[in-house]
């Protein structure tokens, strides 16, 4: 009889897991549709929102780092052994946007939705534990991840808009 229950408790964990990662994903889905409009307005995206980086390095960063994501989550689903990014945090992020600073506008879009799909593809697999973000950092459950993703998303969206309102 305790197996049956546990079993239940298990699936009722593992249903209600889904509905938050499903709840966001949208929320993910909402933020990356507001993000790609933004940039599809006619607007001089060299404008300075922070004090080193402009409009465009803010897409390029975010795009960077949902790709890491997205090979960090596609490499567990496919039972690779993960790559994270490595260095300090103010390293990596110089490094998003550097690496990113002469691809278009139309091409950093793109690269972003290939990178929405490929975690969409992955995020329900139930044998993907803890993520990588990067080296000498902890890793993130699936729903952790996406959280983290969606505010960070939102916090660079805000400032965008704040700047350009």
């Amino acid at each position: 009889m305790s197996v049956n229950i546990c079993t239940a408790f298990k699936v009722l964990y593992m249903c209600n897991l889904d509905l938050a990662i499903e709840a966001n994903l949208k929320k993910l889905q909402q933020q990356l549709a507001a993000l790609i409009q933004f940039y599809e307005q006619d607007l001089d995206y060299q404008q300075m929102v922070y004090e080193f980086w402009n409009a465009k390095d803010i897409l390029g960063h975010l795009t960077f780092w949902h790709e890491s994501f997205a090979r960090n989550i596609a490499d567990l689903g496919e039972g690779r052994k993960p790559n994270p990014l490595k260095g300090k945090l103010s390293e990596v992020n110089k490094q998003s946007v550097e690496t990113t600073a002469s691809s278009p506008i139309e091409a950093l879009i793109d690269r972003l939705k290939k990178a929405q799909t490929i975690i969409e593809q992955y995020i329900y697999n139930t044998a993907i534990g803890i993520i990588p973000y990067k080296k000498g950092s902890r890793g993130y459950s699936r729903q952790e991840h996406l959280e983290i993703v969606v505010a960070h998303i939102k916090r660079h969206l805000k400032d965008l808009n704040k700047r350009y309102s």
